[in-house]
C-alpha cells in the first residue's frame, strides 16, 4: 500500500499546531541550542509559506519575491501558512516541478522532505514545551521508511547533527530522532 504522504502533512501539521498552542515562553530553549522556541517555529512557518508559491512551478527567485513577511503573532501566522500550504498540497499535481534554492524537485518528493520536517520538529517543539513528546505512530514508521535508506547521509547534509547511539531494540521514535541527532531518551 503506498503511503498517503498528503494525508500524513495535514497529520504533521496539525501535531504541530497542537504544540505551537501550548507554547507560553517564546524564548524558551529547544533541542537545537541554537534556536529558541520562536526561531523553531519561525522556522517551520517559513517553510509553510513558500509551499504555495513553489507548488505553483514558478522558479525560486520569482517564489521569494512575492512572500508575504511573517507577523508578530506566530501562533495566528502558524494556522494562517499552515491551512495555505495543506491547501496547496491537495490540489498540487504530484509532478509538478518544484524550483528549490539548489535543486529542481518533483511536488511529491518536496511534500516527503516538509512532512519529515515537520515531523521531527513537532517532537523539537514537544520538547522545549514540556507537552506530550509521542508522535502519532503513522507519522514516525513513514518518515523512518523515507529515512532510513539515507541515515549515513543524513548528517553530511547538514540539515541534522551527528546521529545518536540508540540501541536497536529502542522504540521506532527514538530511533528515527536519534538518525536526525536528537536524544529522546533524555528529559530536557
Amino acid at each position: 500500500m503506498a503511503t498517503d504522504w498528503i494525508a500524513l502533512q495535514s497529520l504533521a501539521a496539525a501535531e504541530f499546531g497542537r504544540r505551537v498552542a501550548a507554547v507560553t515562553d517564546w524564548d524558551a530553549p529547544t533541542p537545537d541550542s541554537e534556536w529558541t522556541t520562536r526561531d523553531l517555529v519561525t522556522h517551520v512557518i517559513d517553510e509553510q509559506r513558500w509551499i504555495p508559491k513553489l507548488l505553483t512551478g514558478c522558479d525560486y527567485a520569482q517564489a521569494e519575491a512575492d512572500l508575504e513577511p511573517i507577523g508578530h503573532d506566530l501562533a495566528a501566522e502558524w494556522a494562517k501558512f499552515a491551512a495555505e500550504a495543506t491547501e496547496a498540497w491537495r490540489i498540487s499535481p504530484a509532478d509538478t516541478p518544484v524550483h528549490l534554492s539548489t535543486d529542481v524537485v518533483r511536488a511529491e518528493e518536496y511534500l516527503t522532505e516538509q512532512t519529515s520536517d515537520i515531523t521531527i520538529h513537532t517532537w523539537d517543539l514537544a520538547r522545549a514545551t514540556g507537552t506530550d513528546e509521542s508522535l502519532p505512530a503513522e507519522l514516525v514508521q513513514a518518515v523512518w521508511e523515507y529515512f532510513e535508506p539515507q541515515i549515513e547521509d543524513l548528517a553530511a547534509t547538514g540539515l541534522y547533527a551527528a546521529p545518536v547511539q540508540v540501541d536497536d531494540d529502542a522504540p521506532l521514535q527514538v530511533r528515527l530522532l536519534a538518525v536526525t541527532g536528537r536524544d529522546a531518551r533524555v528529559n530536557a
